[in-house]
């Protein structure tokens, strides 16, 4: 069988590299051509069996309308985010492209970098079809333990907000509050992205397991994540555009962080943790937002 991986940015490069560690038959492609082993033009990609699709969140409905058509392909989705000028989960943009029993979502703690040493970690392949998700689980090579689930909304829900609190726990770090503070505010985060989960059906032990507070602990806690380093950054002064320019890379925090403070205000629910990144990235002081969530009731 033919695996398709879309996207060369260091996350999709890192899953080619472990997906093909099993299967000789692994291949990728981009926007532009790289040299990289096994990389074939989009339209030779796009109808192999098996795709995995690590386009960030951003970008993903431009890019189905423009370069995908259903043809019977199996998708794991390994990008994590909402989309911030509709407010849509990933899933529910694919749900136009894509039946709910050819879809799969990937989640867990995940460094490319570290996959990439074959450094050992434990991911999670989410859904409706345990099937498709049994068989995209069986591609991971030794190093990567893998479970499968059917919370879908679950793994979204947590894979997307992590990166929001991992902005929080930057800006935390950033401002040298100590490990006491950051450890408090991880701990509210997990907290708020449950009570979200919660208000959309997901399954509280999703939230618990690898897809939630794993992989928010590794995301809130390290310089590795991009996401993270936005939050250093934001601490020293700077401007969310000179943040993304100087990351050269995606930061799927910042685009959810604004998809989040939408769909507070439209279905009014309580998000302090995510209301005020989003008002950090607009630019409020980090302090006084420090100061809002501190004296909150």
């Amino acid at each position: 069988m033919s695996i398709g991986v879309i996207g060369a940015g260091k996350w999709g490069q890192a899953l080619h590299f472990a997906l093909s560690q099993e299967n000789k038959e692994c291949y990728i492609t981009s926007r532009t051509k790289r040299e990289i082993d096994n990389f074939l033009p989009l339209d030779e990609v796009v109808k192999m069996e098996y795709l995995v699709i690590t386009i960030p969140a951003q970008e993903i409905s431009k890019w189905l309308q423009e370069h995908f058509s259903f043809q019977g392909q199996k998708i794991l989705v390994a990008s994590k985010g909402i989309e911030a000028s509709s407010g849509r989960f990933l899933n529910e943009i694919y749900a136009s492209y894509v039946p709910d029993d050819a879809i799969s979502f990937l989640s867990g703690p995940s460094f490319a970098a570290e996959v990439m040493q074959s450094l050992p970690t434990a991911l999670v392949v989410n859904s409706k079809n345990e099937q498709l998700a049994q068989t995209f689980a069986s591609f991971f090579p030794s190093f990567i333990k893998t479970y499968v689930s059917d919370d879908v909304i679950g793994a979204e829900i947590a894979g997307a907000y992590k990166n929001v609190i991992a902005i929080a726990a930057g800006i935390c770090e950033g401002l040298s509050l100590g490990k006491n503070a950051s450890a408090a505010l991880i701990s509210r985060g997990l907290v708020e992205m449950h009570r979200f989960g919660m208000s959309y059906g997901a399954k509280e032990e999703t939230f618990l397991g690898l897809s939630g507070s794993g992989d928010l602990f590794l995301t809130a806690s390290s310089t590795m994540s991009r996401n993270f380093r936005v939050g250093l950054g934001l601490a020293k002064g700077k401007k969310k555009e000179q943040i993304i320019k100087e990351l050269g890379e995606v930061a799927e925090g910042i685009g959810t962080a604004y998809a989040l403070e939408r769909i507070a205000k439209e279905q009014e629910l309580y998000l302090p943790i995510a209301t005020e990144v989003h008002a950090v990235l607009e630019g409020k002081e980090p302090k006084k937002s420090l100061r809002t969530l501190l004296t909150r009731s």
